[in-house]
């Protein structure tokens, strides 16, 4: 993992409960409100649920605190008999809930916000647990999606580093830009120095997702969330020295990287923020994406901000070096067809943001969309 020294350790998890608490802070309904901190692992979710819930009491709100057991979610001993533990009693106006299962369909409706602490796969039951929690878990993951419905994903791989990796978009509208950009930097700093160490592979992948964006010599290239600059060499190959390639990441570390690996002879490295690029409309001939959408709060603003920035008839490159399958299994889950990637969703993304999808590959080894830009706006 990433160990980063006890104080900054500290630090963080201050700031995700702070971040958590001002989203609960913004619920705009009458009390009691009901949030659910939902997991697959019980230490985890009922800590991060204690220390919110002290950070709302210091905040004023009275609130309930209660854990769920898991098990009672998908086995109730009677019907309505797992549901009252969660309701409010006198006074409360804000009543806390951690445990597993908790966005099961059997309690649909029953929360105003929801976090869900991603932790990886599910882990095998021990010899003394109950057998039927992993299959459980699996058939969670798959079936309910919790990571996809909850309103903020909190990343536990490391515990001693929680990163918040999604919210809602209405969320993320509610919180402000600053929010979005402390966490992305900090799920992306302490990887930086060692990230293309991670993936020593996929430079040919680069190369032929770059060929696909359709470039010539002395045109202008946009890499946007570049990163340590995997794609910067063969944007510049495809333009040419008379070419511009601009590559723009959000975080420090990762251009750091980048200059340390040479990338900067290759483009003009920019610290900036995909969803406002420091450039006029209509000035790039391409631009390249590899897993930037994910990352965004509002993947619709990200592709309606780089249709601005590139030329009627340039073509926007989405990528990654690993399928769909491949990513969703790394978090115990499948690929559905409403994920933000699937062809369906993508199509309707890019053409709501005057894009028109011109191919779609999905394979084991890559993904990727190619779009290009709509000669008027949307």
């Amino acid at each position: 993992m990433h160990p980063p020294i006890q104080a900054d350790q500290t630090t963080r998890r201050a700031q995700v409960v702070e971040a958590l608490a001002d989203a609960v802070a913004t619920m705009d309904r009458a009390p009691p409100v009901h949030v659910a901190v939902d997991g697959l692992t019980d230490p985890a979710t009922r800590s991060l649920a204690d220390d919110l819930g002290r950070a709302m009491a210091c905040r004023g709100r009275r609130c309930r605190r209660v854990t769920l057991d898991a098990l009672s979610l998908l086995h109730p001993a009677g019907p309505g008999e797992a549901r009252p533990a969660h309701r409010a009693g006198p006074g409360d106006d804000l009543v806390l809930v951690d445990g597993r299962f908790l966005q099961h369909p059997e309690f649909l409706g029953a929360w105003d916000l929801v976090v869900f602490l991603r932790s990886g796969p599910p882990e095998p039951a021990g010899p003394y647990e109950d057998p039927d929690r992993a299959p459980a878990a699996a058939r969670y993951l798959t079936q309910v999606d919790p990571e996809g419905t909850a309103d903020v994903v909190v990343d536990l791989h490391d515990p001693d580093w929680p990163v918040i990796r999604r919210m809602s978009p209405v969320l993320a509208d509610r919180l402000g830009p600053e929010v979005f950009l402390a966490e992305t930097r900090a799920f992306f700093a302490p990887r930086a120095a060692t990230w293309e160490e991670r993936f020593p592979d996929d430079d040919p992948a680069y190369a032929a997702a770059v060929a696909e964006a359709g470039l010539r010599a002395g045109q202008s290239a946009l890499d946007a969330g570049c990163g340590t600059g995997r794609a910067l060499p063969h944007l510049r190959a495809a333009v040419g020295p008379g070419g511009r390639v601009l590559g723009v990441d959000l975080t420090p570390e990762m251009l750091a990287t980048a200059r340390g690996h040479g990338r900067h002879a290759q483009a003009l490295l920019a610290l900036a923020d995909a969803r406002r690029l420091p450039l006029a409309t209509a000035t790039v001939d391409g631009a390249f994406a590899a897993g930037l959408l994910p990352h965004l709060p509002d993947p619709a603003r990200g592709l309606a901000e780089l249709g601005r920035v590139v030329r009627p008839g340039g073509r926007l490159v989405l990528f990654h070096p690993s399928g769909r399958a491949a990513l969703a299994a790394r978090h115990g889950r499948r690929p559905r067809d409403d994920d933000l990637l699937a062809p369906g969703p993508v199509r309707h993304q890019l053409q709501a943001a005057g894009w028109r999808p011109a191919r779609y590959d999905d394979g084991p080894d890559r993904f990727l969309a190619v779009a290009e830009r709509a000669s008027s706006r949307p």
